[in-house]
């Protein structure tokens, strides 16, 4: 496809001093293009062809309609066929001209849009200035289909330097443009966070940091949800807190709270001591209720002087610890605005609905949130709910020992709390903790064995906490899980018998697991006893020829070798037979409280200790052997011998520290609490 109108013709008009004052001016077209356009192709000319037009965003079909519409009324006019014929070639003529002349403006800009895209990407502000010194609209020049500005892509990007110039030379207004997602560059820059470059915005236009995206969000909540700590700090000091209504405040408390960022969480807190009693508009919580949902949220105490100088002076050491002291001073502050100004029944409608929070608390094993609480308000250690369950039952049914161990700070209640149970069943504290535990607590500790183990160590610890008669206690209402049908009888079960049921799978899943590491640690023990035996016996027989006494027996390395070699020997022996027990063992419930896992322990104590001895062994040989050697040189052997141990203690560091805590893990480890409650 070619059309009409020859290049250099646009040129000459495009330079037209017209062209950019009044592009709509039929006077700016001149009588030369009225001439050429009725001109017939020739060689001599150069046209725009297809690729031109296309790129000047002209559809072909309409070009070809309005060239066969000239052609015809310019026949009309010359022969003189019709009466209105050169006033309509005329017409045709000033309108072809003037949407050309259209097109190349358009053409143009779209050309400079490109240009100035490239360089707000790739950070080149000679491009950029360039352009801008042509155009000044090209500041806040839309220049991609999301509505973007140069600044916008500058900040995408992070080109601090390229932002810097460019903010220099908009107006302040301009920084609050948006683009089509309704985003200022500063919004952007706050979701990225890019604080250098959100400080030149703000200090052109302090008043930056309370416009509102299309989702009706302040920067910084944007920051807050994407976690950037160190832009939400530089906004929450240039955001103008009080200009904000009662709801965003409160959602800016929440949001900070939920990620941890207590620092602001107090500072709101300060300013706006009555958002503690407001309520979320979608599921009704208050601040008390995210709080209770982070269990680790809260440290145990105040952070101390010196941490503080050290937290200032080197940022981050002790950045987690002081987040826990500002979360407790939070909750602090924000109980203390629920207890003075709420009635007592209003308090229990605060803690009790959407959800009761102390059962959250209890639930997560949020002990410390639970210890500020009750330590101002000790009635709420008697809030039971529906089922009758107090924070001490959740948490034996959330495997909670954190919180369960406050059981004992309580004193004479201990007994009370402890043995209420669920009148709609029947059911108390012993079936709560004879029902399986979820696999998020089971998982706690690695291994089916071991956790057999635990679960046996919580139902004998609540054993001895409730009154007898809650041991033979049947559950009444015949919940699945709490009944066993024998033949046509249903047999409602007692607590024992319920934790035996509930823990069956998990008992053949324990002793498939004992006996799988056994097999597999007695390989590895009979290996290092047949090493460290043929070894022994071998250096023992390298005799002079002359006597029966070994060559090296002068040797104080070869007797350090001999004490090695026994002693691996020994230990591979005794791992060897702990192992065997293990094999068999008859696996009763009772068996994986103390027996295997002490078993467990020694063997696995014991090959360790065999392991090291041979190793070490082989580098005492090695050294005695090697006396031409560096020191540097054999410490380096040494080391290395060393390696195949120490990767497997790697490997298998979480199994051997939870089987030494689960030996030592008793039930003194439930009454063991440093806290204390009054």
């Amino acid at each position: 496809m070619v059309v009409l109108f020859k290049e250099e013709d646009l040129a000459s008009h495009l330079s037209h001093p017209s062209c950019e004052s009044n592009p709509n001016r039929e006077e700016s077209i001149t009588p030369t293009i009225h001439q050429r356009l009725l001109e017939p192709r020739s060689s001599n000319h150069k046209y725009l062809d297809h690729d031109d037009v296309a790129c000047a965003g002209i559809d072909i079909a309409d070009a070809r309609e309005e060239r066969n519409s000239n052609l015809t009324a310019a026949r009309l006019s010359t022969k003189g066929n019709h009466s209105d014929g050169a006033n309509v070639a005329e017409s045709e003529l000033n309108s072809r001209a003037e949407m050309y002349h259209l097109v190349l403006c358009n053409t143009k800009k779209k050309s400079g849009n490109v240009r100035l895209y490239q360089a707000a990407i790739n950070g080149d502000w000679k491009t950029a200035k360039s352009i801008i010194d042509k155009d000044s609209s090209a500041l806040t020049m839309k220049i991609n289909d999301e509505g973007d500005t140069a600044l916008h892509i500058a900040v995408a990007k992070k080109h601090i330097s390229f932002v810097e110039n460019l903010v220099q030379l908009i107006s302040s207004s301009d920084l609050t443009v948006k683009n089509e997602k309704g985003n200022t560059a500063l919004a952007i820059a706050s979701a990225s966070g890019a604080v250098k470059m959100a400080e030149v915005m703000v200090d052109k236009n302090p008043t930056l940091p309370n416009l509102r995206d299309s989702q009706n969000s302040i920067p910084l909540l944007v920051a807050i949800t994407y976690k950037h700590q160190d832009m939400i700090s530089f906004l929450f000091s240039k955001t103008n807190f009080e200009a904000l209504d009662a709801f965003e405040q409160f959602e800016l408390l929440i949001a900070s709270i939920s990620i941890d960022c207590y620092d602001i969480a107090l500072d709101i807190m300060k300013k706006k001591p009555e958002l503690a009693l407001e309520r979320r508009k979608e599921n009704g919580d208050t601040a008390l209720h995210v709080f209770a949902r982070k269990p680790s949220a809260i440290g145990s105490g105040k952070l101390r002087f010196w941490k503080r100088c050290i937290n200032s002076c080197f940022k981050g050491i002790y950045n987690e610890v002081l987040m826990q002291t500002l979360a407790r001073e939070t909750i602090e502050r924000v109980w203390e605005v629920v207890v003075q100004n709420l009635t007592r029944s209003e308090l229990s409608k605060l803690i009790e609905t959407p959800s009761r929070l102390l059962h959250d608390a209890a639930r997560v094993g949020n002990v410390e949130f639970l210890i500020i609480l009750i330590r101002s308000y000790p009635d709420l250690l008697c809030k039971f709910d529906d089922n009758n369950k107090s924070i001490f039952h959740v948490a034996v049914e959330n495997r909670q020992e954190s919180v369960f161990s406050l059981i004992y700070k309580i004193g004479g209640l201990k007994d009370v709390i402890a043995n209420y149970y669920n009148e709609k069943n029947n059911s108390n504290m012993l079936h709560l903790v004879g029902t399986l535990a979820a696999p998020c607590h089971l998982s706690r500790v690695s291994g089916a064995a071991l956790q057999m183990q635990r679960e046996l160590l919580w139902f004998k610890e609540v054993e001895k906490i409730v009154v007898s008669s809650h041991h033979q206690m049947r559950c009444s209402v015949a919940e699945p899980s709490q009944i066993e049908i024998i033949g046509d009888r249903v047999d409602h079960l007692t607590p024992r018998e319920l934790f035996t049921k509930e823990h069956k799978q998990l008992l053949k899943d324990g002793e498939e697991h004992m006996k799988n590491i056994a097999n597999s640690c007695m390989l590895v023990a009979t290996l290092i006893a047949t090493i460290v035996f043929v070894v022994l016996f071998t250096m023992l027989k390298g005799n002079d020829g002359n006597t029966t006494i070994p060559i090296f027996w002068q040797n104080h390395a070869f007797t350090i070798f001999i004490m090695l070699d026994i002693l691996a020997f020994a230990a591979s022996t005794t791992s060897m037979v702990s192992f065997l027990s293990i094999l068999m063992s008859g696996y009763s419930e009772d068996d994986f409280l103390v027996l295997l896992p002490t078993k467990l322990l020694v063997g696995l104590v014991m090959l360790f200790i065999s392991g090291v001895c041979m190793m070490a062994a082989f580098s005492v040989a090695f050294f005695s052997a090697s006396h031409k050697g560096g020191a540097k040189f054999l410490l380096a052997i040494g080391s290395a011998a060393m390696i195949p141990f120490g990767y497997v203690c790697v490997l298998h560091s979480k199994l051997l520290v939870d089987i030494l805590q689960s030996v030592g893990w008793s039930e003194f480890s439930l009454k063991q609490c440093k806290r204390r409650l009054f």
